[in-house]
């Protein structure tokens, strides 16, 4: 069982930036793909980057279009943690973020987190 808690969510104005992080406990993470998902209001919850397991340091990713160039996702396995570096953000991003892990690349579902809120205002 792996418990995953996200934090570094806030309030920050269009063209800013915030950094996510997801840290894991129960079992380490490097056997794991982990993943991004948001879920703005009155929308469903929605893929936004992935990373995958350990690859002797080499790894893949994959983002949502919406997102690409501005969003970057890494893991550093030694901490168990997987980040979300968001820059230029743009107020359709606010959302709830949830981190998420599993076995399937680009879409791990397997664990979630509680998630964080993330409002960019205009």
């Amino acid at each position: 069982q792996v418990q995953l808690v996200e934090s570094g969510g806030g309030l920050v104005q269009a063209g800013g930036s915030l950094r996510l992080s997801c840290t894991a406990s129960g079992r380490t993470l490097s056997s794991y793909h982990m993943g991004w998902f948001r879920q703005a209001p009155g929308k469903e919850r929605e893929f936004v980057a992935a990373i995958t397991s350990s690859g002797r340091g080499v790894y893949s990713t994959d983002y949502a279009d919406s997102v690409k160039g501005r969003f970057f996702i890494s893991r550093d396995n030694a901490k168990n943690t997987a980040d979300l570096q968001m820059n230029s953000l743009k107020p359709g991003d606010t959302a709830f973020y949830y981190c998420a892990a599993g076995s399937s690349f680009p879409r791990p579902m397997d664990y979630w987190g509680q998630g964080t809120q993330v409002t960019v205002s205009s």
